[in-house]
This record gives structure tokens, C-alpha cells and sequence, in this order.
């Protein structure tokens, strides 16, 4: 966006919902981090902690999905552009607009299925940590709908400003 266009509100609740989910990428590394310098101390001068490994493992998946909904964000997710740079201009805004489309309905889809996962395992508990897994995979339908405001937002800026040909 080129900042001479006032902002949607869309498009401003897109970019402060992007700022939550690099403050909670920034602070799932961190706590990684910590929980790994823990770990090999307590291995080195006391006892391995029994539960630091699976702790970590469920926030390198919670950093991984934040991480993804800052990459779509962005725009920094892998794509193949030359097709989409071959096509004329109304071509390619129609080729956004499609994909955008369809990044909703996957997103929509997998959150669906992410609420029902959460439901179907309520009751279902961690190995090592006295916590439902409901909890931990909560993270895909918040990440699906995360990923679909930005896809919203996107759309919203390509069905409404003329000449909008990709990502912000």
C-alpha cells in the first residue's frame, strides 16, 4: 500500500492483530529459549525436567502458525510469480482477487476443522503437562481466522482501489 491512500478499518484491525501475532511469535521464541537454557542446566547440575520438551515442542508449533499469519501478512510466504506477472493488468487483479478467494475458503475450512479437533479432544490431556489438548490445538482455528482477516483485508484492497496488483 502505498500510504498516500487512507487505510481502511479492515485494513488497520488486519495490521494491529499483526502486531499481536509478532509480539506472541517474539515471545513463544523467547520462552523456547528460556525452557531450553533451563533444561540443559537442570540436566547438567540436577535433574532433567520432565516437562520442557513437549512444553517446547507445542510452542515451536504455536510460533510456526503465528509466524505463518505474519508471513501472509507481509507477503513473504512463498509464491510463483511469473505466471501472475505475465497476465495484463485486469487479468492479474482478477488472478489476486480469485486467490484470495480460495486462501479464504482453505483458511476458513482447516479453522472449522481446528474447532472441531479442539471439541473432539477436550478431554484428552498432555503427556507431561496437566492441561487439555483443546488448549494447544486452539492454535489452528486462531491462526485460520487470523490468516483470513489479512486475506479479508487484502481482498477488500483489491476489490475496491483500482490497480491493485498485490500485497501490502
Amino acid at each position: 500500500m502505498d500510504g498516500k491512500r487512507p487505510k481502511t478499518p479492515l485494513m488497520r484491525l488486519s495490521e494491529k492483530v499483526n502486531v499481536l501475532c509478532e509480539m506472541a511469535l517474539f515471545a513463544t521464541l523467547s520462552l523456547m529459549t528460556a525452557i531450553t537454557m533451563l533444561q540443559i542446566a537442570f540436566r547438567l547440575w540436577y535433574r532433567a525436567l520432565t516437562w520442557s520438551e513437549e512444553l517446547n515442542c507445542f510452542l515451536l508449533v504455536f510460533a510456526s502458525f503465528f509466524g505463518a499469519c505474519v508471513a501472509f501478512k507481509r507477503g513473504s510466504n512463498i509464491t510463483v510469480n511469473f505466471l501472475r506477472d505475465a497476465l495484463p493488468e485486469s487479468a492479474r487483479r482478477l488472478a489476486l482477487i480469485a486467490s484470495e478467494i480460495v486462501g479464504i475458503v482453505f483458511f476458513g475450512v482447516a479453522g472449522w476443522y481446528g474447532v472441531v479437533l479442539c471439541v473432539n479432544e477436550r478431554f484428552q490431556m498432555a503427556s507431561s503437562i496437566p492441561i487439555s489438548m483443546s488448549w494447544m490445538y486452539l492454535v489452528f482455528p486462531l491462526t485460520s481466522a487470523i490468516t483470513i482477516l489479512h486475506l479479508c483485508a487484502r481482498l477488500h484492497e483489491a476489490v475496491t482501489v483500482r490497480g491493485a496488483g498485490g500485497t501490502d
